[in-house]
């Protein structure tokens, strides 16, 4: 059986991914013990690291006494067999190349308690076709942090045919003290984040090389329409806002001018066609909205895009702005 409650933990691969993993576990109070591919390499990474946490907290941007906690808390091994031994918890965070992958996971299994579990920040890397090298495949997940690991606050988590529901409600509850909010999604190749992600940059990159937009200008336009939105709500909270029977116009539209690759989803349509477009009556992809619900969420909505426009007034343009 599999620990459950996870106090200390071993992050394999200190690169920027791996380093940020560490940090953030650190901060919170966990014993993080940090291995990389040489003793020399952990102790670069080490002295980068807290480096890092230090102009992090001069700069406001961690909270007060998180560079003394993180100080503490994360220490380096020599090896990862050392790191892994006795700790409750281990993320591989090495190269997105399987072979890679394989290999450092059967050295962590091999060495790592049998109670342990083991976590891998894959991206895109399926679970059931690194489960295999793993000994315990019930103890194995993917547990995906996002770069700059300090800040993005979302982890995908993906389950493997083996891992058991346990080893994944003792991992959110671990995600939680480290103030990470977690989401579960089945095991297909690039999970959920990458998949949308690179939906939306092949199409940008599509739009570019038809010379319908300059790539400054596309990003204009995600990161001050669509993209404002997103900190606060995701696509089918948006689209419920927007009105259900407004998408299916558009996708006529769409459809009529890219072909059925942009043609309305059968889910929309079958909400639309049972009247439920979203908050203006009262039933969407959220369900049932009492007016006060929908009154209560117009108005968060409103003051959270007048707080992010007051924000990036406050912020200024980025540099790439000025380019």
């Amino acid at each position: 059986m599999a620990v459950q409650t996870i106090r200390s933990a071993a992050v394999i691969g200190a690169g920027y991914m791996g380093g940020g993993i560490a940090q953030s576990m650190a901060a919170a109070g966990m014993r993080v013990t940090l291995a990389d591919i040489s003793p020399e390499a952990t102790q670069r990474a080490h002295e980068r690291l807290l480096g890092e946490a230090r102009a992090f907290e001069d700069q406001g941007l961690i909270l007060p006494g998180s560079y003394d906690r993180i100080m503490t808390n994360l220490t380096t091994a020599s090896s990862i067999e050392d790191a892994v031994r006795d700790v409750d918890f281990i993320e591989e965070a090495v190269f997105e190349r399987e072979d890679v992958k394989k290999e450092v996971l059967g050295r962590i299994s091999a060495a790592a308690r049998p109670d342990a579990i083991i976590g891998t920040n894959t991206s895109t890397i399926p679970v059931h076709v690194l489960a295999p090298f793993v000994t315990g495949q019930a103890r194995f997940l993917t547990v995906h942090f996002s770069n700059p690991a300090p800040f993005i606050p979302g982890v995908e988590l993906v389950s493997g045919v083996e891992t058991t529901k346990e080893v994944v409600a003792t991992v959110k509850e671990m995600l939680g003290r480290v103030n990470r909010q977690s989401a579960e999604v089945a095991d297909r190749p690039t999970f959920v984040l990458n998949r949308l992600q690179y939906v939306l940059f092949k199409e940008a990159n599509t739009i570019v090389e038809e010379g319908i937009a300059t790539p400054q200008d596309v990003d204009t336009i995600v990161r001050s329409t669509f993209g404002f939105r997103l900190p606060f709500f995701g696509p089918f909270a948006i689209a419920d806002m927007a009105g259900l029977e407004v998408y299916v116009n558009g996708f006529v539209t769409a459809e009529n001018a890219f072909g059925e690759r942009l043609s309305c989803p059968d889910t929309v349509k079958k909400l639309v066609a049972e009247g439920k477009y979203g908050v203006k009556n009262g039933a969407g992809y959220y369900g049932q909205y009492t007016p006060e619900e929908a009154a209560a969420l117009v108005a968060y909505r409103n003051k959270a895009y007048a707080k992010m426009a007051e924000l990036l007034r406050e912020l200024g343009p980025s540099p790439l702005e000025k380019k």
